[in-house]
Formats: C-alpha cells, structure tokens, sequence
C-alpha cells in the first residue's frame, strides 16, 4: 500500500515535491489556499539560471532542474526557449571581472567571452554604444512562469494521479495530520512548501531563520515587428547578485565602485535583468528590500532606475510599460540557499530558495525525495 504524503501549497516547490514523490509510488495530495498559485511562484521572470549557482552541488541541482524543466514543457506543451543568458561589460572593470568569470568557469559550462565587435552581429539588441564586451552563457532556459505553473497540476493529476485541493486553507500540521478547516486528514508525512505562509504555520521555525524579500518587476508591451532578443540580457550589476560570480577576484573593487557611482540601486537592491516570452513582451527587473513587513505599494522611483539602466545595455523598439507588480518571498537570514528540516516526526519544512526557486526546486525536490525511496 502506497505512503500518502499531504503538500501544502502549490508554487514550484510545492509541485517538484509532489512530482518527485509521486514517480517513487507515494499518494500526493497537494492543498493550496487558492485557486491557483497566484505568489512568487507566478511574479518572477520565469528564468531558470544555472550561471547564478556556484561549482558543484547547486550547479548541478540548476542543470537537473532546467532538464526537467524542458521535459516538463514539452509535455504540457508549454513555451520555453533556451535562451541563454547575456551579461553586457560598460566599463574596463567590468570587462575584467567577466573575463575572470569566464576564465574560471569555461572548462566546465558552455560561456564565452564575446568582444564588443562580435556582439552586434549575434546579439543585435544590445546597445553596442556603451558595451564593451559580454558574458555569453548558452545553458538558461526561459519559461513563461504563469502560464506553466498552472498547467503542472492537471499534468501531475494525469502523469502521477497527484490529487489537487484548491482553495483548501491547511491551518495545523502534526505528526500524521493536518487539519484543513475543521476537518483532519491522515497522512503519512506532511512537507509544507507554502512560501511566507510558513510563518502562520510554524511561526517559530520562521523566526529562527527566515526574513522576507520583496521586488518588483515591470513588463512591457510586446516588441513590433517581430523583434526577438534571443537570450535573456543583463547588466553588471548582476555580477554582484549572484554567489557564483564571486571566483572573481576583482569583483570586490567593481562592488565598490558601484556603491560610489550607483548609490540608489545598491540601496534598493536593483540589478537589471530583461527577458522575453512567446508572445514578445519584455518582463524587466528587479529590486530587492529585506524585512519583516513591507509597504504594499509600488515605487514609481524604482521602476524608473530598472528601465533607466536596461536603456543603457538594450535597444527596445516600444517601452511602453504594460503592468507592473511586487512579490515576495521567504529568505534565510543565515545565506543558506533553502531550509530542508523535519520540524517534527513527519513534517517537514521545505522552503527558502528565495528568488532561485524557478533554477533549483526540481532538484532540490529529486534530492529531497530519494531518502523515502
């Protein structure tokens, strides 16, 4: 007789987990609180980014988790596009600490140092005015978070027999149980993948180690004329957002230097990213602000320093801007990349990838799982 195993929330941990312990023969059943995932798991640029993640253990987590992100696509016949990823250098320093990167990495990722009079020819959208080179890594994969995280129930209900409870708020969590309004369900194990809603849970586990990040993003209108970028583009501002990026000796100075020329976007955060999707609108981002609580409200000031700064390293042919919308997420306050704790027999916490949850849940969810094979 198979083991039962209750998810509680329907964002991408939630569905690897179910996945994952669905193909080694556990009865899922899945409770979100809503009609569909509407949290971070839908509010992020759909990117799976394995150039982020640092040698080794989370470096070959994104690759698992970008294979089966394309498994996963072709069978719910969703868009994706292995894109890649750019990060364009304006300024000499720049230059230097992407060719570190590159130097530190080639041997065993598919990235190239690609020179100013290359970029043009392969990457017509880059503003060559100001670009002096670029990091070009062929191995990241675009999907369009909002449409495919839906999908994925009805998927995981037909493929594995995953069992989905919408609009079915889980407010208790004990060893065997849950209960889901009055009502308690038996289960064998109980893993709580629910984001920031771990705090009504287990407030005291969420004390212990995890603050919250908002961002916002920004999309714009669908490019005329058919104009695709064909990777997603970044700035080097990036270079100092992402832990893997650190094997750059020089990287240090270049932090330094953007404290002095770029005060506002260190302040909140901002590092520039634009990706594209099927139906070629431009979703931009993002900042970043670390709390307990947060105003509700979008600052116009911010969106305005993203596009300021993607005007400098992209040329867009319409910039008019469609929506606009923040997210947040859960983040360990220790510089874990998640918390993976049985909190008490049978219930377990999975949660905090923070903005990587799109590049490693897949994995992470395979990793999680082979204990209860």
């Amino acid at each position: 007789m198979a083991n039962n195993a209750v998810i509680i929330g329907a964002g991408i941990v939630g569905l690897a987990t179910a996945k994952a312990l669905a193909e080694l023969g556990w009865k899922v059943t899945v409770y979100e609180k809503s009609d569909f995932s509407v949290g971070a798991s839908i509010r992020n640029f759909g990117m799976v980014w394995p150039i982020g993640q640092p040698s080794g253990k989370l470096y070959n987590r994104a690759t698992r988790s970008r294979n089966i992100w394309k498994d996963v696509c072709i069978s719910t016949k969703s868009w994706f596009e292995e894109a890649g990823s750019l990060h364009v250098a304006q300024s000499v320093l720049e230059v230097e600490v992407m060719k570190e990167i590159v130097g530190a990495y080639e041997h065993e990722r598919k990235i190239h140092w690609v020179e100013k009079d290359q970029l043009k020819a392969k990457f017509p959208n880059v503003n060559t005015q100001n670009a002096l080179g670029a990091i070009w890594s062929e191995e990241e994969v675009i999907v369009e978070s909002r449409n495919v995280i839906r999908s994925l129930p009805a998927f995981l209900e037909s493929e594995y027999g995953v069992e989905f409870k919408f609009n079915q708020l889980v407010t208790e969590a004990y060893s065997g149980f849950v209960m889901v309004g009055s009502k308690r369900v038996d289960t064998d194990m109980v893993c709580i993948c629910s984001g920031a809603d771990l705090e009504l849970l287990f407030p005291q586990v969420y004390a212990q180690h995890f603050t919250k990040c908002k961002l916002q993003m920004l999309r714009l209108v669908a490019q005329q004329s058919n104009q695709r970028f064909g990777t997603a583009i970044c700035g080097g501002l990036s270079l100092i957002h992402y832990k893997s990026f650190g094997v750059a000796q020089s990287l240090p100075l270049l932090k330094e230097v953007y404290e002095l020329e770029y005060p506002a976007y260190i302040a909140h955060g901002i590092h520039v990213m634009a990706c594209q999707n099927h139906l070629g609108e431009l979703t931009v981002g993002d900042s970043h602000e670390y709390g307990k609580d947060f105003d509700p409200f979008d600052k116009a000031a911010i969106n305005e320093l993203i596009l300021d700064y993607l005007k400098k390293i992209a040329i867009i042919d319409d910039w008019r801007v469609i929506q606009t919308w923040n997210g947040v997420y859960p983040k360990m306050t220790n510089g874990a990349t998640e918390l993976v704790q049985e909190v008490v027999k049978g219930v377990w916490v999975i949660n905090g990838l923070g903005g990587a949850g799109m590049t490693l849940s897949f994995g992470l969810a395979e990793e999680f799982s082979k204990q209860f094979a």
